[in-house]
């Protein structure tokens, strides 16, 4: 009875096999890719069969594999994205565009503490940078990289130089004497970046931004904060604005996917103008530089000149340089399952810069792992490891070689380098022949950096988050300057080592809870962060070397040594509390309680924050209105920031070592190198407190056309008050020279514009462009005005931050020129404001089209003003080097004469007109438009790499600096600052290595 169904059962069973075995065989293998309009990959796509189970989802290169029984219809969904259906019916290999969605598309932000919000939803004014504009820059330092493409963002090279350090300030200085630049953050991190690479009486220049340790192939993505309300959770440190780093992390579900790149490039020299007509000589005769010696070139015309009866030949001063090479191989590989995720990377930089014996290597490590612990408890683990080496040598007006190269006359045959007795050969007095230099001058300093990040993530209910933040900067620096003994310019030779340890460490505890009530989302942040920074500096100086060519420091005649370290102690506590209502009204507000180890006991915490407002206007308005004005919103915010802006010991007088600095050391004192010491001659200043940031902001936000045309404005203004100034004079009778005060306040106000747009988009061919714009006005409002003190340096009452100051020509009413009796400028007995390095705006423009596996991208960017003292054209007077004193016919100076005003008529010499210049003369104009970056990349399409081990594959050529117009500026290129970032330098070209054209070929692999 029991075998009738049981057969049934068999044969029903037999029927099913049978058939899903013809099933089987009727399915076809499709293998697909997956990518934007762009051309771009697009990983984690689902991808899957209409009306069926299952599917499967895209590599991190885009591509996917599904069986499918023809005929069938393919669907596509990506966040993001717009779906599509393809109907399939026998082929194999397909090629998916997807298109972006825009009404769907919430950008996501990275913010202060490393919190994410949608950027629709802030209260203040970011910018965002994607790694993708980051590598198209192929720039070593990425603040480089961002330059000219950021509203609000002033930033500044110093040199040519390989490794040189990059100034960054975000809208405009706010401390008299602290550090202006923005604080840099990586994953949530704060990270040093202060300029190194000086050895006290060793190189002048430009050190290395240590933001340079930094591979930028490891960024995902850049954020800028750009005002107070923005920064207010960072603290004292986020005073001047923070950059946002995201690093590059792996994927969940993700096979491991190999990425290899590797660039190329060469840099050719933009070198000043110069006058190549007259030899080396004054008053029109001939100097050989042998017998007869002066650093002039007011001799003759080199096409009269003859030399022995033979005519004479010229010589290039800038072969001196030479062309510039840089390398870089980047190898990466990241992936995940659905519990972990792992990226690592390594790379290798090796540039070689325009000038001799200047290069700069980085090793860069990089290691990111983020796992599932438990169900509602991850971890991330990361490490980032740089060794660098900077190799270069004495900018500026120094002993280097620039001051002689840029110029030296081009009568000068600089071989031989030695006379036959071995001393240098020199044409000039004072100083060293450069390429004597090459052999005899050495400066190297060596970096090895780690930035360790932990991460602890608790979801301790649906609304609540726990997260515990561990992280480091450490680095230690190896400098080391010798200098042969130079009979030429009176030196006996030097050693000098430096050795530099620093450690940071940072810890936040943070609380997040989120929670949705009716028509109000609510958000609340509380945290605690702690701060500790440790830095010390080991220095030995050996000065009147004994032993040739053996460059230990033992090895000179006098040995002195100093040492000093420092500590510094932050602790905050901090919250913010964010409520929107129905996704169209916002409120922001931020508190922290902040305490410094560096200010007055009494006066080590204090307090402030932010309150902003968001009104997003286009969810009143009728459809057909947002069908064009998509989105609309208003933004105000006032903020407040503390700010330490001082070092650490301030608040003492604490003992140095007495003795004296000169031309041949240092000397201690009081006697036959018995060290003694003394207090310093700065009184401290127990009662030091925080400088206050007080910032006004408001804003508009517009998109159109589907997002196809992007606009945000913002006008802000702040002042800064209570600034810390070292170095006021008090009456020496107190037995001191001068202490610290609180006591400046710098106001800053100004506008920034970004225009994004999208005129042409479709399947085949798009065309993106994007407009920055910045107008920034700064004024010193008070430096202290107790003791009536209304100038430091460059800084004074009324007048925009980092003025040039010096000896100025007197002038009438009417701004005309007074010329005395012999026809030359009347000098004014009082010096003047002759120069404003501030710029009266900046602009950029970016440009990006794409046709097909093709795509060409192009930026512009502007500089309208802002001064550049010009030492070179300065001393190019002098010495007749300069491009102007071609002309050497006596003429007529432009002006009045000072006893009877009548226009002036008398002539005056050439060479006496250029080597009475004064320092007024030295001013330039430094308005420029740059082409900065232009790059062509194609991107070979699947079909073509199917048969390869590769899933994608790309080349790019790429172009930087390629046309640079300074119509004022009789340097190559006014973007220098030849004596690095620091606040008082600015502005000033001198002698330091020329900026260069550079053009770079770069091969992208996938695996």
């Amino acid at each position: 009875m029991y075998i009738k169904p049981l057969l049934k059962k068999l044969l029903l069973t037999h029927v099913f096999v049978c058939c899903s075995i013809l099933t089987i065989l009727a399915q076809t293998i499709l293998k697909g890719h997956v990518s934007s309009e762009k051309g771009e990959a697009i990983p984690g796509a689902l991808v899957k069969i209409k009306e069926s189970a299952g599917g499967t989802i895209t590599d991190g290169s885009g591509n996917f594999s599904i069986s499918y029984t023809k005929p069938g219809t393919l669907t596509v969904n990506a966040l993001g994205y717009k779906t599509v259906e393809v109907p399939i019916s026998s082929q194999t290999t397909i090629d998916i565009k997807l298109s972006e969605n825009v009404t769907l598309l919430s950008d996501v932000v990275v913010t202060a503490i490393g919190v994410k919000r949608e950027k629709r939803m802030l209260t203040y004014s970011t910018q965002e940078i994607k790694s993708e504009e980051l590598s198209r820059a192929k720039e070593p330092n990425l603040i480089n990289a961002m330059d000219g493409k950021l509203s609000g963002v002033q930033i500044t090279s110093s040199s040519g130089t390989a490794g040189a350090s990059t100034r960054i300030v975000v809208r405009g200085a706010v401390s008299v004497n602290g550090n202006n630049e923005a604080l840099f953050v990586v994953d949530g991190v704060p990270i040093d970046n202060t300029e190194t690479g000086n050895i006290g009486g060793g190189a002048a220049g430009a050190g290395s931004s240590r933001i340079v340790d930094i591979d930028p192939n490891n960024i995902e993505s850049i954020n800028v904060l750009k005002g107070a309300a923005a920064t207010a959770l960072y603290g004292s440190r986020g005073a001047s604005g923070a950059v946002l780093i995201t690093t590059k992390s792996g994927a969940l579900n993700k096979k491991a996917a190999i990425t290899f790149t590797s660039d190329y490039s060469f840099e050719k020299g933009l070198f000043p103008e110069k006058q190549n007509i007259y030899g080396q000589g004054t008053g029109g005769i001939f100097y050989n530089g042998e017998t007869q010696k002066t650093s002039a070139s007011w001799g003759p015309k080199m096409d009269t000149l003859k030399i022995n009866g033979v005519k004479a030949p010229t010589y290039d001063p800038f072969s001196f340089f030479r062309t510039g090479h840089t390398t870089t191989n980047t190898l990466s590989i990241g992936g995940g399952n659905d519990n972990s995720t792992y990226f690592i990377s390594y790379s290798y930089l090796n540039q070689q810069g325009i000038s001799p014996n200047n290069d700069f290597k980085r090793h860069s490590f990089f290691t990111k792992y983020t796992t599932n612990i438990a169900k509602n408890f991850s971890t991330s683990f990361q490490l980032g490891y740089s060794n660098s080496a900077q190799e270069r040598l004495p900018e500026g007006a120094s002993n280097g070689p620039l001051f002689v190269v840029l110029v030296q006359p081009i009568s000068w045959n600089p071989y031989p380098v030695l006379n036959p007795d071995g001393s240098q050969r020199l044409y000039r007095f004072s100083r060293n022949a450069p390429l004597w230099t090459l052999d005899n001058i050495s400066n190297t300093a060596t970096v090895n950096r780690f930035l360790p990040v932990t991460t602890f993530n608790y979801n301790a209910t649906k609304w609540l988050t726990i997260t515990e933040r561990l992280g480091a900067d450490i680095y230690t620096e190896q400098d080391k300057y010798t200098e042969n003994p130079s009979a030429a310019i009176g030196l006996k030779g030097q050693i000098k080592d430096q050795v530099v340890n620093y450690r940071q460490f940072n810890h936040d505890l943070i609380a997040n809870a989120s929670q949705k009530v009716g028509k109000f989302d609510l958000n609340l942040l509380l945290g605690n962060n702690y701060n500790s920074i440790y830095s010390q500096s080991t220095n030995l100086t050996g000065t009147g070397l004994a032993v040739q060519d053996f460059y230990n420091v033992s090895a000179g005649s006098t040995l002195t040594g100093s040492e000093g370290h420092s500590s510094q102690r932050k602790i905050g506590f901090y919250s913010q509390a964010n409520i929107e209502y129905d996704k169209f009204l916002i409120l922001s507000l931020t508190g922290r309680y902040d305490g410094s180890s560096v200010l007055y006991q009494k006066k080590q915490f204090y307090p402030y924050g932010s309150v902003a407002g968001g009104f997003i206007f286009t969810h009143f308005l009728p459809e057909q209105v947002t069908q064009v004005l998509n989105f609309g919103k208003v933004r105000l915010s006032y903020a407040t920031v503390g700010n330490d802006a001082v070092g650490p010991y301030a608040l003492n007088t604490p003992y140095v070592l007495a003795g004296r600095n000169t031309n041949a050391g240092y000397f201690p004192f009081p006697f036959q190198s018995q060290p003694g010491f003394l207090q310093s001659s700065t009184l401290g200043n127990p009662y030091l407190q925080n400088e206050k940031l007080k910032e006004f902001e408001t804003g508009l936000e517009l998109k159109f056309l589907n997002n196809r045309i992007s606009f945000e404005g913002s006008y802000f203004n702040r002042k800064s008050l209570n600034g810390i100034i070292p170095g006021i004079q008090i009456s020496n009778a107190t037995g001191y020279g001068g202490t610290t005060v609180n006591s400046a306040s710098i106001r800053n106000k100004g506008f920034e514009l970004l225009l994004n747009a999208s005129p042409v988009q479709s399947k085949d061919f798009s065309w993106d462009v994007t407009l920055n714009f910045t107008r920034i006005r700064n004024k010193v409002l008070a430096i202290n005005d107790e003791k009536k003190i209304t100038q430091l340096g460059r800084i004074i009452v009324g007048q925009p931050y980092n003025i040039f100051y010096g000896t100025r020509y007197k002038r009438n009413a009417s701004g005309q020129m007074l010329i005395d009796d012999t026809g030359l400028p009347v000098v004014d007995s009082e010096q003047g404001v002759v120069g404003d390095a501030n710029p009266d705006w900046t602009g950029g423009i970016s440009n990006s089209f794409r046709y097909k596996q093709f795509s060409l991208s192009f930026f512009f960017d502007v500089k309208m003003h802002g001064d550049v003292q010009n030492d070179v054209e300065s001393v190019a007077f002098f010495y007749g080097t300069a491009k102007v004193t071609e002309n050497r016919e006596p003429f007529v100076v432009s002006g009045v004469n000072a006893t009877t005003g009548a226009p002036n008529t008398v002539k005056v010499k050439a060479q006496t007109y250029y080597q009475s210049r004064q320092y007024e003369s030295s001013i330039q104009d430094g308005t420029y438009i740059k082409l900065r970056n232009v790059s062509f990349a194609y991107q070979l399409s699947p079909s073509v790499i199917q048969k390869t081990p590769f899933k994608n594959a790309s080349l790019t050529v790429t172009g930087r600096n390629l046309w640079i117009y300074s119509p004022h500026f009789t340097g190559a290129d006014p973007e220098v600052s030849s004596y690095g970032s620091a606040n008082g330098v600015q502005g000033i070209y001198a002698f330091s290595t020329p900026t260069a054209r550079s053009f770079n070929l770069s091969l992208k692999l996938g695996f």
